[in-house]
Parts: C-alpha cells; structure tokens; sequence
C-alpha cells in the first residue's frame, strides 16, 4: 500500500480515473437497487453517474494528453487515507436513507481527495482540471446532503408504507394473532383444571414458545419474497414467530401471582387489551373498519376463551 504523497502526477490522474469510475458504478448499483420502490431517488442516482462518467472522460482526455494511451490500475484500496467501503452487493436491499447518506460521504471524500492532489500538483493543467473538479464534487457533496435530508415523495411514501405492510406488519399481526387467541384455550383451560399458578405458567411458557417457534419456521417457509415483495423470509419469520411469542406471554405471566383468581383475572385484562391492540392494528394498517375489526377479533377470543375454561372445568 502506498502513501498518497508518494504518487507521482501520472499516477494520480490514474487514481482519480479509477475513483470516477467505482463511484459511477456505485451510483448504477443504488439506481438499479432503488428503481422498483424508489423511482424519484433512482432517477437522481443516474444523473449523478452520468455526471461522473463525465468527470471520468475528461480525466482521461487529459491523460491521454499527457502521458499516452496506457492507464495504470491504481484503486483506492491501494492508497493509505481512503475510507474503506462495504460493497454494494453486500448490503441489499438498499434502504434509501442508508444509501443517501452514502452518497454524501462518497462525495465529500472524493472532493477532498481532488483538493489535496490539485494542491501538490505542478502541472497547471492537471492543477485546473484537478481543481475544477474539487469544486464540482463539492456542489455533488450539496446535492448529496439534499437528497440525505428530502423528505419522499407521496408516492415513495406510499410504496414504503406498503412495503412496512408487507414486510412487517402481516407477519406481526398474523404472529400477534395467533400467540394472543392460540394459547388462550390451554392456559386459561390449566388455570381451571389444576387451580395452581405455577402449573398454569408452564402451560403458559410452552404453549407461547412452541407457537412462536412454529409460527416463525411456517412464515420463513410460506415464500421466499421474490415474487411477491414481502421481504428476507426469515427477517418475516422472525418477526412473525417474536409476536405470537409476546402475544402469548402477555396473558401467562400474570401467572406468576401465586393466586391463582387474581392472576386469571390479571390474565382477561391482559387478553382484552391484546384483542384491542390487534383490532387497532388492523385498523390502522389494513384499513379494516372499526366495527368489524373488533367484532371479529373479540368474537374469536371469546369462543376460543370459553372453550379453555369449559375443558378446564370439566
């Protein structure tokens, strides 16, 4: 690895060539990987690829000026005092706040590389064009900033808003559902059966990790998102299995009350405010109307609840 000081003009406007043409192939990479749920940003992107490939071309005409036809591959990686970059490939999807703020960092990087090599250059050519591109770099590093802080448009919102729907919410409130009203009907059947708060809470436990676990593996294995944009199928398993887990912890901890009756009574207001929670969020995410939302949800607890407490008492 060498020092930047140590490179000679040639071999500088080599560096800069190839640094123009990774940041083009960067900036292709976060338009291709934006284009499907963020067309507005990919569009930006390109532009800003275009505009390095033309830093690219009159970095080479002057080269070629210069020094001939022969360019030697100098990378950054071969440079001491240059950040180190994840590959793209690496880190998708491409989240879009993730991938502005990249750019931001690329192009102040870039721009102060250009400001150091102009300064120690000597030929006035190289020093001007050097220097020319410091400044545009620094109008990318604005632009970059502007794209970091633009709030999306209406309708990436909407395509992001969809997006969470898909990827996090269904699998949570499909979870949420089933560790809320599943477990109902073997716990409160325990806590009937044996009276016993402890007993119950093993019930409980199992019933609630068992579900979870379930639910995990058969919503990581339902597809794998390819086709149908809902996401890593085991960023949805997960999700899927850590809710019905919570949903049916929330009404077997109160189990841990000795008192049996006081913890079952604990353990209804725990259910009823799931059952809300779970009509909310259908509500609000799956546009289902209030009453319906919560007739069928509550309808559900209950007939589940009651057949707990029959089997349990019986």
């Amino acid at each position: 690895m060498r020092s930047f000081d140590s490179l000679s003009e040639r071999e500088v406007l080599a560096l800069a060539i190839s640094l123009e043409e990774e940041d083009a192939r960067i900036y292709d990479s976060f338009a291709d990987g934006l284009r499907e749920n963020h067309p507005e940003s990919a569009a930006k992107f390109n532009e800003m690829r275009q505009e390095e490939d033309g830093h690219r071309h009159r970095l080479l005409d002057l080269y070629r000026q210069r020094f001939g036809d022969h360019v030697p591959l100098i990378r950054r990686q071969d440079v001491r005092g240059f950040v180190s970059r994840r590959p793209v490939w690496l880190v998708r999807p491409l989240g879009l706040k993730t991938v502005q703020k990249e750019a931001e960092l690329m192009e102040l990087e870039t721009k102060r590389f250009y400001e150091a090599a102009a300064r120690r250059t000597t030929d006035a050519g190289i020093r001007q064009l050097l220097g020319d591109l410091a400044e545009e770099e620094r109008h990318h590093a604005q632009t970059a900033e502007r794209l970091a802080d633009t709030k999306l448009s209406e309708a990436e919102a909407d395509r992001q808003k969809r997006l969470f729907v898909l990827q996090v919410v269904q699998p949570g409130l499909a979870g949420l559902m089933d560790g809320s009203v599943s477990t109902l009907a073997p716990l409160f059947a325990a806590a009937f059966a044996t009276h016993n708060s402890f007993q119950t809470l093993l019930v409980g436990l199992a019933a609630s990790l068992g579900a979870g676990i379930s639910m995990g593996f058969a919503e990581a294995l339902s597809d794998d998102g390819s086709i149908t944009g809902r996401g890593h199928p085991w960023a949805r398993g997960f999700v899927c299995g850590l809710m019905t887990t919570v949903g049916g912890l929330g009404h077997s901890l109160p189990y841990l009350i000795p008192n049996y009756r006081t913890a079952t009574a604990i353990a209804v207001v725990v259910v009823m405010i799931e059952l809300g929670v779970i009509a909310w969020v259908r509500h609000r995410f799956m546009d289902t109307p209030w009453t319906p939302a919560v007739v069928q949800v509550v309808f559900g607890g209950i007939l589940v609840f009651l057949v707990g407490v029959l089997i349990g008492s019986s």
